[in-house]
């Protein structure tokens, strides 16, 4: 009985090593998070703060309710597909930015819409990662209300939802 005794105690005290490792790690992994969660700053998933330096902000996701919520409103939708397949059929109200063409397009895009305006970016699905990318560019640019609307395209379709563009 003394052995059974000893050998739960030396699995409790393994168990209970086991647990302060994997908390010490996470408080490593995420100590920045922390840090914002104790010194008052939000967590929100809402607009990122123009204060962060552009390498530290990434884009969020937006979901296809939201996307239908925010469609005209101040928010521009942006297709990063090329402009052949803009051309067949996009989103209403949304203007094409293809990402290989960003380097060319970003300066017309800065002088017409303002660096406040929130953006939704998206493409040919989730499988598709120019709208990510596209949505890097553009934080980089100075664009700090970028979302992803990672289902695109075909998410839209699937809801049926009408397109501007393309054939009748």
């Amino acid at each position: 009985m003394s052995d059974v005794l000893n050998g739960l105690r030396r699995d409790l005290l393994r168990a209970l090593l086991i647990a302060l490792l994997a908390a010490l790690v996470g408080l490593a992994v995420n100590s920045r998070l922390l840090w914002r969660a104790l010194s008052g700053r939000s967590l929100s998933s809402g607009s990122v703060a123009v204060s962060e330096p552009a390498d530290m902000v990434l884009p969020l996701p937006v979901e296809l309710d939201e996307v239908r919520e925010l469609q005209g409103t101040s928010t521009l939708l942006i297709d990063a597909r090329s402009r052949e397949a803009f051309a067949e059929g996009h989103l209403p109200g949304a203007r094409s930015l293809p990402r290989g063409e960003v380097t060319s397009e970003l300066p017309s895009l800065q002088a017409e819409v303002p660096l406040d305006i929130p953006l939704i970016v998206y493409c040919s699905g989730y499988d598709c990662n120019d709208s990510f990318v596209l949505a890097e560019q553009l934080i980089a640019a100075g664009y700090r209300q970028v979302r992803i609307f990672e289902g695109g395209l075909p998410e839209w379709q699937a809801a049926g939802l009408p397109l501007e563009g393309g054939q009748p």
